[in-house]
């Protein structure tokens, strides 16, 4: 059997982080068994769909990495195709013109509260002529659900779900006004494009069952259901606002790399043994639904920090440079010269030892664009009072002489002077360091004036020397 899945949100907001693991999921599985994943915009809701929404989902999607094949499919373009398997279910008697008015709906609901029960249709049109109907009511068409016995699916994940038909209802297929409800596209879809694999969160799990029904009673093979539980915030509760930032493009603009985003919301209710640290190419080899548990897992900001901070620490030098030139350059009206080009990879190893995100790996790595004269931090400015602009030109002096700018020759020329005024090196690091930045720590002052080169360094201590 051809693997097909599909990706299908609705364009309400932005591509959620769940939402994002869902479409992991499905484009994993897909590549595993030498398939493809499909992109269905769920766009029936009108009033709440936007443009901008899709946007958003295309973006977020293509900036992790997840492709699809073909053109998205829209579901509201679909609502013809929809509307005609409501018609067939209605002539082969699978389904019946309902005639309830919204105070007969409201009358059911009121009675289902007070009874402590969840809201069901009656069926009181189930066996019905359509004669009997109020003069100028607009009937919705209901599918003529099952009655007796049970409805079973085989979850991939969940394991055998199985309802009694007296537990569920004559859902509205098509709506008074023609057009159809979500539960009918969704069948309707699946079905026209050979979706094999129907995984997506177990909040869905009780709509497979009533959609299993459509399935049966149009004669169609049903889809393999997988439900996979829901993303929960630290602290077990559903996820949300509170717990930080819940849409794909906050993630990207608080400087997680999308291989390192990948990695984690695969790791979010998916184990393969003890691994943690799974690339893309061993995802894809390994990634199958037995590793799916059946537990909701917990989002923790910090751990996917932590595990973004080693997809830093092991990223290609020059794909790195260019993200950082790129956040460096954010919000700017230009690109980086070719002197400061030049100071990223000379600076990198250092710089990104202990940066957890882009964002703090281009603030490490901002004194090395700072223009002059530098602006101080507060300690930085305390570091150079008192005697600090007299032992800077001693400094300047002494580096002056350098000819050779690399780590060896600065190292000693500094420790040289250190010993030669009978100075502890911090007392003469210190002064440089504040000078040389504009802050009060920095990488070791050595690679910090290899990095920024000999004329930058020395106009730098010049600003700030007695």
């Amino acid at each position: 059997m051809s693997v097909i899945t599909r990706f299908a949100p609705s364009p309400t907001g932005f591509l959620h982080i769940g939402g994002a693991r869902t479409a992991l999921f499905n484009w994993l599985f897909a590549k595993h068994h030498g398939g493809e994943m499909l992109l269905r915009i769920e766009d029936t809701d009108r009033a709440r769909s936007t443009e901008a929404a899709v946007t958003a989902i295309h973006e977020g999607l293509h900036w992790l990495g997840l492709d699809w094949r073909g053109e998205p499919i829209s579901q509201f373009a679909r609502a013809d195709r929809h509307a005609e398997v409501a018609r067939q279910l209605l002539a082969d008697g699978n389904a019946y013109y309902c005639y309830a008015t919204p105070e007969a709906l409201s009358e059911m609901r009121e009675t289902a509260k007070a009874e402590g029960r969840s809201m069901r249709y009656d069926g009181r049109w189930r066996g019905r002529d359509p004669s009997e109907a109020p003069a100028g009511a607009s009937p919705v068409i209901r599918l003529k659900a099952p009655q007796d016995g049970a409805t079973v699916i085989q979850d991939l994940v969940q394991g055998e779900v199985t309802v009694q038909n007296t537990e569920m209802d004559d859902m509205v297929l098509l709506r008074a006004d023609g057009t159809p409800t979500y539960m009918l596209a969704v069948v309707v879809d699946d079905h026209d494009m050979d979706v094999s694999h129907v995984i997506r969160g177990d909040d869905h799990l009780t709509n497979a069952l009533r959609q299993r029904q459509i399935y049966d009673l149009m004669g169609w093979s049903a889809p393999h259901f997988a439900h996979i539980p829901l993303i929960h915030g630290a602290d077990g509760a559903k996820l949300s606002k509170r717990h930080g930032a819940l849409g794909v493009e906050a993630y990207r603009d608080m400087g997680i790399l999308p291989a390192a985003l990948r990695n984690y919301l695969l790791r979010l209710g998916w184990s393969h043994g003890d691994e943690e640290i799974i690339d893309t190419a061993q995802a894809i080899a390994w990634f199958d639904l037995e590793g799916v548990g059946k537990s909701a897992a917990r989002f923790d900001i910090p751990r996917l920090e932590s595990l973004n901070s080693h997809y830093i620490r092991t990223m290609d030098e020059a794909e790195l440079c260019k993200l950082l030139a790129a956040q460096l350059c954010q919000g700017q009206a230009r690109e980086l010269s070719a002197v400061e080009a030049a100071r990223l990879p000379l600076a990198l190893d250092a710089l990104k030892e202990r940066a957890k995100t882009l964002i703090e790996l281009a603030d490490k790595a901002g004194f090395l664009l700072d223009g002059r004269p530098l602006a101080l931090e507060e300690k930085a400015a305390k570091l150079l009072e008192g005697e600090a602009p007299a032992i800077l030109a001693r400094a300047h002096a002494c580096l002056g002489a350098v000819e050779d700018w690399n780590l060896e020759p600065l190292t000693e020329a500094i420790r040289g002077l250190a010993e030669a005024e009978d100075l502890k090196l911090g007392k003469l690091a210190q002064p440089l360091r504040a000078a040389l930045t504009g802050r009060n720590a920095s990488p070791g002052i050595f690679e910090v004036l290899y990095f920024l080169g000999r004329q930058e360094s020395l106009d730098r201590i010049g600003d700030h020397m007695a």
